[in-house]
C-alpha cells in the first residue's frame, strides 16, 4: 500500500480521496526540516503547498517518492531539478484558483468605479457623506487587460456582461481566437493610450517588471483606474502613487505586492487605493479545488495512469532520448533567442528538422521550443507540460517539417515565427554532442555560441558601423566579450551580432538605433 505524507494544510476533501483510493495517509503539518529528511524515506508521495520546503537534502533522504504534489499553481518551494535528476514527477494545481482570481479582479474593478472600501470606511467611522464618493459606471468604459491566460479570459467574459469594451494585449494571442472570445486584439500602445481600467494577469518577468511606470501613466487618459492581482512588480509603485497624486490616475486596486507583506506603504496609504493582502486563491472553493485537483493527479501517478500537471516530466524511452538529449538546450535556446527578435503578435511557429535529427520523434523537442517561445514573455510559469496547454488557449500551434538534407551538417534544427509584421528564422546545430551553435539568423550564416547576453543589430554593411557600435556600448559600460557580422554582398544589408558581459538597457538600444547604418537592435537574453 502507498503511503502518502500531507505536510501543508489542505481541504478534507483532497485526503477523503486519497484514502478512498486506498493509500495511507498521514498529516503532519509542523515538520522541522531535520524531521522531514528523516521520515520522508518511508513514503511514497508528499502533498505541501508553500510553507513546506522540499529542498535537495529532503529529495536526496528520499527512497520511495515517485511524486510531489503541490495544492497551488508556484513550485518555488520545491527543488524541481533535484526531484528531476532522481525521476521524482512534481505535479501542481494551475486552474484551482482561475475563477477565484478572476472574481476578486472583477471586485476590484468595481470597488474602484464606486468607491466602495472608501465609502464604508466612511459609513463606519460614523459620518453620512455621500458626496465624496460619486463614482463612475463600467458600462460603456473600456477595459485594457494585459495577459489572456485563464485569468485573463475568465475576466474578459465577466466584464463584456457588465457592458465593457474589451482591449487585449497578448503577445501569443491569435486574432481567430480574439474574434471567438469577442475581444479587440491590441498593441500594448493601445492598452495604454485607450484604456478606462487596465488589468494585468501576466507573470513577472524581465518583460513585465515596471511594465507600467512613469511614462506609461503620463500617455495613459486622465481618470485611468489600475488593477493588480497578478504579481507585485508589474507596476513601478512610486511612480504610480505620483500619477495618483497628480490626478492623472483616479485610483489602484491591488492584491499583490513587490515584497509581501509589504514593507514600503507610500501606494497603500493613499485614499484612493483599495488594497487587500494576496487573497487572489482564499476562497473556500479554490482551496478545496486546488486539494482536489493535486490528489486527483497523484493517485493517478502513483496506480500507473496518465496524469497533467507535471511540471516536469517522466523519462523519455532510452532509444530516443539518446539520440535527441543532445539537441534539448539548443531547441529551447532557439525559442527563447527568436522571441525576442520578432516584432508584432505571432500567428504561427514552425519547426524543420534536417538530417539525421529528422529519423526520430521530435514532438519533445517541439515542445521545448514552444517553452522557449513562450518563456520570453510568460516566465518560468511555462513548463514542458504546460507550455502545449497555454499555445491553444491562445490559438497557437507548432508545425513541425522534416528532411534529410542538411546543407552539410549531420543534424540542423531551423525554427521559424511568422507575425503580421514579418517571417522571422533562426537555425543551430550542435558539434561534439554538447556544443550547441546559432548558424542561421534571418537566412545569414553564422557561427555562434549562444551567450546569456546578447546583441543583434540589423544595419547597412559600411565602414565605421563597428566602431559606432562599440563606442556607444562602451559610454554605456557594457563590455564586448565577442562579435560577428554576417551579410551577403558588400555594402548591403547586414547583421551584426555581439556577446557582451551585461544587460544591455531599452536607452542604449535607442542610442543604437540611432545610428544612420542601423534599422533595429535587438537586446537578447538567454
Amino acid at each position: 500500500m502507498a503511503r502518502i505524507l500531507i505536510s501543508d494544510p489542505i481541504t478534507a476533501a483532497g485526503i477523503e480521496l486519497f484514502k478512498e483510493a486506498g493509500f495511507e495517509v498521514e498529516v503532519k503539518t509542523d515538520h522541522t526540516k531535520e524531521e522531514l529528511i528523516a521520515k520522508i524515506k518511508d513514503y511514497d508521495a508528499l502533498i505541501v503547498r508553500s510553507q513546506t520546503k522540499v529542498t535537495a537534502d529532503v529529495i536526496a533522504a528520499a527512497e520511495k517518492l515517485k511524486v510531489i504534489g503541490r495544492a497551488g499553481v508556484g513550485v518555488d518551494n520545491v527543488d524541481v531539478e533535484a526531484a528531476t535528476k532522481k525521476g521524482i514527477i512534481v505535479l501542481n494545481a494551475p486552474d484551482g484558483n482561475t475563477i477565484s482570481t478572476a472574481e476578486l479582479t472583477v471586485a476590484m474593478i468595481l470597488a474602484l468605479a464606486r468607491n466602495i472600501p472608501q465609502a464604508h470606511g466612511s459609513l463606519k467611522g460614523g459620518a453620512w457623506d455621500r458626496k465624496s464618493f460619486t463614482g463612475v459606471e463600467v458600462n460603456g468604459k473600456t477595459l485594457g487587460i494585459v495577459g489572456m491566460g485563464r485569468i485573463g479570459t475568465e475576466v474578459a467574459k465577466r466584464m463584456q456582461v457588465m457592458g465593457m469594451n474589451i482591449n487585449a494585449y497578448d503577445p501569443f494571442l491569435t486574432q481567430e481566437k480574439a474574434e471567438s472570445l469577442g475581444i479587440n486584439l491590441v498593441d500594448i500602445d493601445k492598452i495604454i493610450t485607450d484604456s478606462d481600467f487596465i488589468t494585468v494577469h501576466t507573470p513577472l518577468t524581465a518583460e513585465t517588471k515596471g511594465l507600467f511606470g512613469a511614462k506609461e501613466f503620463a500617455r495613459m487618459k486622465k481618470g485611468v483606474r489600475v488593477v493588480n492581482c497578478a504579481r507585485g512588480g508589474i507596476y513601478d509603485e512610486a511612480a504610480l502613487a505620483e500619477a495618483i497624486k497628480s490626478g492623472q490616475v483616479a485610483g489602484a486596486a491591488f492584491d499583490v505586492y513587490p515584497v509581501e507583506p509589504p514593507t514600503d506603504r507610500t501606494l497603500i496609504d493613499l485614499p484612493q487605493v483599495v488594497v487587500t493582502p494576496h487573497l487572489g486563491a482564499s476562497t473556500i472553493e479554490a482551496q478545496e479545488n486546488v486539494a482536489i485537483d493535486v490528489a486527483v493527479e497523484v493517485i493517478k501517478v502513483l496506480k500507473g495512469e496518465s496524469f497533467k500537471n507535471a511540471v516536469n516530466l517522466p523519462p523519455l524511452r532510452p532509444e530516443v532520448k539518446a539520440a535527441i538529449e543532445p539537441y534539448t538546450n539548443l531547441v529551447e535556446t532557439l525559442g527563447k533567442f527568436i522571441a525576442q527578435l520578432v516584432s508584432g503578435r505571432i500567428n504561427k511557429l514552425e519547426v524543420s528538422y534536417l538530417g539525421e535529427i529528422s529519423k526520430y520523434d521530435t514532438s519533445f523537442l517541439s515542445l521545448l521550443f514552444l517553452k522557449g517561445v513562450l518563456q520570453a514573455s510568460l516566465g518560468d510559469e511555462v513548463n514542458q507540460v504546460n507550455a502545449m496547454m497555454i499555445a491553444k488557449e491562445r490559438g497557437l500551434k507548432v508545425t513541425e517539417n522534416k528532411t534529410q538534407e542538411a546543407d552539410g551538417y549531420s543534424s540542423l534544427i531551423k525554427v521559424t515565427v511568422a507575425t503580421e509584421q514579418g517571417t522571422y528564422s533562426v537555425a543551430g546545430t550542435v558539434i561534439n554532442k554538447n556544443n550547441t551553435r546559432i548558424i542561421d539568423i534571418f537566412d545569414y550564416h553564422f557561427d555562434l555560441e549562444p551567450t546569456t547576453n546578447m546583441l543583434v543589430i540589423e544595419h547597412v554593411d559600411q565602414p565605421g558601423i563597428i566602431g559606432s557600435v562599440g563606442t556607444i556600448l562602451g559610454e554605456a559600460g557594457i563590455n564586448i566579450a565577442s562579435m560577428t557580422v554576417g551579410r551577403k554582398q558588400q555594402g548591403g544589408k547586414a547583421v551584426m551580432v555581439i556577446s557582451v558581459d551585461s544587460e544591455v538597457s531599452a536607452d542604449t538600444l535607442i542610442k543604437l538605433e540611432s545610428l544612420k547604418m542601423v534599422s533595429k537592435a535587438y537586446a537578447i537574453n538567454l
